[in-house]
């Protein structure tokens, strides 16, 4: 692991290190001030590549992340980080995005379990729904862009209530007929991994290893629980739950949804994000709100007492008046 930067470190002459806010194999996610745009922050995305890798091979992982950072700066999506710059400084390359505030899915789904509460299906369901706009925007691309680390930790709820995919480390370009290196050099979490993709860059990876870890996450956000792994499973078939077994509360339709997008084998997986999401969510209505849902429950439960309130005056109005005209 590489010795992080200090605070108030300056790279680049322009970006001012707050503190760390990410942490992984292979470098720091930093929080720092953009000096050239005033009040604007940025996350800092640091990688350092394995020195004991022969010095060609680390050359070719490096021309790879910049070619990557390239194909991500072009990229513009609601759901996505914009990425806005990305630079060497000695050993470590750099890739720039917006700082994304606000929680991340991981942290509301450990807070409900601390309170012994599922997150409602709804609200997962709306998150899901942001979540296949950007995978299916990426899909989209030419060559493809593949996510490869989808998990709770990973998705970003901002204040608004509009969900951002997080952190680029392992995207993959599916260039045809080429084998590519995954910038990070890794397979993604282990929960949320397809077995194919436990091969590195000589698995056979497409859409389909991204919807594997998409439901994933919405299994483990939907039961508290994490899922059994694929390895688990490809031992012993049993060790995955059903999610209504945990969750009572959850529909039919998302558990059915949810155990598609996790086979094993990918052919047996939805075949793109938007045949994921119509078994997932099809006509139900879904829109964005506010991740600060006890203020809208609130607003309802006044708006209802002063209707209450309005009818018992009304009530009483219309009494006073009959009784003064039988007398």
């Amino acid at each position: 692991m590489p010795l992080p930067l200090k605070t108030g470190e300056t790279l680049r002459g322009r970006y001012r290190i707050r503190r760390i806010i990410g942490q992984g194999g292979m470098g720091c996610i930093y929080l720092a001030d953009d000096l050239r745009l005033e009040g604007r922050q940025c996350a800092l995305k640091e990688v350092e590549h394995d020195k004991t890798l022969p010095a060609k091979l680390v050359q070719e992982t490096r021309d790879q992340f910049f070619r990557e950072a390239t194909v991500l700066a072009r990229l513009d999506h609601n759901n996505l980080p914009k990425v806005s710059d990305f630079f060497t400084n000695g050993p470590r390359d750099y890739l720039v995005m917006d700082y994304i505030p606000g929680k991340d899915l991981r942290t509301l789904m450990t807070e409900a379990s601390e309170k012994k509460v599922f997150l409602m299906e709804m609200d997962v369901l709306n998150w899901s729904n942001q979540l296949a706009d950007a995978l299916t925007y990426l899909h989209q691309q030419n060559p493809p862009i593949l996510h490869r680390d989808i998990k709770p930790s990973n998705l970003k709820l901002t204040p608004s209530g509009i969900l951002k995919l997080v952190d680029f480390g392992l995207v993959k370009l599916l260039a045809p007929g080429e084998v590519t290196i995954t910038i990070l050099q890794g397979q993604g979490t282990a929960l949320y991994t397809p077995f194919e993709q436990y091969g590195g860059d000589l698995g056979h990876t497409d859409a389909r290893s991204d919807i594997f870890s998409f439901g994933s996450t919405l299994y483990h956000l939907l039961t508290n629980h994490p899922p059994a792994d694929a390895r688990e499973r490809f031992l012993d078939p049993r060790s995955l739950v059903e999610p209504r077994l945990i969750n009572p509360s959850l529909s039919l339709r998302t558990q059915k949804a949810i155990l598609w997008a996790m086979e094993l084998h990918p052919d047996d997986r939805p075949e793109n994000v938007e045949a994921f999401r119509d078994a997932l969510i099809g006509s139900r209505p879904i829109t964005i709100t506010s991740p600060h849902r006890f203020i809208t429950k609130y607003n309802w439960m006044q708006n209802k007492l002063d209707r209450s309130l309005l009818g018992v005056t009304a009530a009483i109005a219309l009494i006073t008046l009959l009784i003064t005209l039988l007398h």
